[in-house]
């Protein structure tokens, strides 16, 4: 008799431990999104707007994803539409939104750069105890007919996560100053239709040390025109990386931006020191001579030069 109330005393409190913790469990939220417009990259600023209808499913009454939605990346938030549907089976909610989306380049590559948009949602009302969203992965997540000038979308993911403040919020019931929160992300993946923007970009360049490669052309005492030029396309090697530059964010990094700009400074000024042993021969009655080493250095320099854009371009558009 002993042991058969050892038994119900043990599944009493089995059941009720199990009643309990699906009691626990957190409600989920099945969360869906279809981008139709993402416009206005602002480059320099770091930041994009973005025209996307979101969904929502959920049984818990108490969730205000109408006062308590939050998008922790978004500068602004214009909610253009919103509706609410309540059922027996629970609530959906749907919304039209435009949002301005701070986020940070990898600009290491530019112009042949690919970059990571991210967007992502929170319920500051909820932490990830009491809610956590599920993403709704039926039919297609952004319309295939918006096109985005300049640049082609590679891949479109949707996630969820759990995101960790290193913070109580200033509640003094808890023992350790953190809180997880559920998050609902999406990951757009894009790359830059770059050749003719990188022609626009680095035609100057290019041309200046055309320009100063001409010295090598030049008779070798004629040490005037062979500076002029020099100087000349040294200062608008300097110009162009000015230009190309306030159209960038500022970057610690060294860019390719930085690489190729600095290639041609280091060529030009080559050119430059060429020219001073060119013009050295020549005093010394070895024109033959100086005219054989403009000759040889020329087609060195061109060759060199031309590997090395080609090697640095290359490796950005594999990056």
């Amino acid at each position: 008799m002993k042991r058969t109330w050892v038994i119900i005393a043990f599944l009493f409190s089995y059941f009720n431990t199990a009643h309990a913790q699906a009691d626990s469990k957190p409600d989920t939220v099945k969360t869906g999104i279809y981008i139709t417009s993402i416009h206005d990259i602002d480059f320099k600023q770091k930041e994009y707007t973005i025209n996307l209808w979101l969904w929502l499913r959920y049984k818990n009454k108490d969730f205000d994803f109408e006062k308590y939605l939050e998008l922790p990346q978004a500068k602004t938030v214009t909610k253009l539409y919103s509706t609410i549907d309540s059922t027996d089976e629970g609530i959906y909610m749907l919304m039209k939104l435009q949002c301005v989306m701070k986020d940070s380049w990898t600009i290491k590559n530019f112009p042949f750069d690919k970059q990571r948009l991210w967007f992502s949602i929170e319920n500051s009302q909820y932490d990830a105890s009491s809610l956590i969203f599920v993403a709704d992965t039926v039919g297609k997540n952004f319309d295939p007919r918006f096109v985005l000038r300049g640049w082609q979308i590679d891949s479109f993911t949707l996630s969820t996560a759990t995101k960790a403040y290193e913070t109580g919020f200033g509640d003094p019931e808890l023992e350790t100053p953190h809180m997880d929160y559920s998050s609902f992300r999406v990951k757009v993946s894009l790359h830059r239709d770059a050749t003719d923007l990188f022609w626009k970009m680095f035609l100057g360049m290019y041309a200046a040390f055309l320009i100063s490669f001409i010295c090598f052309f030049i008779h070798a005492d004629n040490i005037d025109s062979r500076f002029g030029l020099s100087v000349g396309a040294l200062f608008a090697v300097i110009g162009n990386k000015y230009v190309v530059e306030s159209s960038m964010p500022e970057a610690t990094s060294f860019t390719l931006v930085d690489a190729l700009h600095g290639i041609t400074l280091l060529f030009i000024f080559l050119v430059v020191t060429t020219s001073v042993y060119s013009l050295q021969l020549a005093k010394a009655n070895k024109l033959k001579q100086a005219n054989r080493f403009d000759s040889i250095a020329a087609v060195i320099f061109l060759l060199i030069y031309v590997l090395i854009n080609t090697y640095l371009i290359s490796n950005a558009k594999n990056g």
